[in-house]
């Protein structure tokens, strides 16, 4: 597949796990072949990003296909600049990330989504955390942020949590 019509495919993966999902197949080892997986490993994605995505839209219409693309470019565009093409091994368990509760500078969920974001840019959430839950759905809500654009402000923060508070405070809504 090329580069340039990486989107198409891509698509077309998104909307068989869409149909997938919809039809009651909750098995993910079913959804794509061995050939598909690997595609999705070429731009940086796990058949478990596509599941939870489709999970999410059949069941409570969110994400929608565009939201999913950006996040996925944004996704694409870390792992082949950043990583160089080249697959985190190590995953991050839900246990290590802040507990929802914890706030930075008085804003609750802040913590444990900058850290998510930072798992999903890297590749390396587990199969039980999703970047963009409903957690972090309502969070991006509140302040009026593309999930997509909070991904990209925490690769530009550099790992810096101060840039990324910014960032949020100039977002929130008046």
């Amino acid at each position: 597949m090329t580069s340039y019509l990486w989107t198409r495919r891509f698509r077309e993966l998104y909307d068989k796990a869409v149909d997938l999902f919809r039809a009651g197949n909750r098995d993910l080892e079913s959804y794509f072949n061995t050939q598909e997986i690997s595609f999705l490993s070429s731009i940086g994605l796990r058949p478990i990003n596509l599941y939870d995505w489709a999970e999410d839209m059949v069941s409570v219409g969110e994400p929608d296909w565009n939201t999913v693309l950006m996040i996925s470019a944004a996704r694409r565009d870390y792992f082949l600049v950043h990583q160089k093409g080249v697959t985190q091994t190590s995953i991050t368990e839900s246990s290590e990330l802040p507990p929802k509760d914890k706030e930075l500078d008085g804003i609750p969920w802040l913590p444990r989504i900058i850290a998510k974001a930072t798992c999903f840019l890297k590749g390396g959430l587990c199969h039980e955390i999703m970047y963009g839950c409903a957690g972090d759905r309502r969070f991006l809500k509140e302040h009026d942020i593309h999930p997509a654009d909070f991904l990209r402000a925490v690769w530009a923060s550099g790992g810096d949590k101060a840039k990324v508070l910014a960032f949020v405070k100039a977002a929130r809504r008046d």
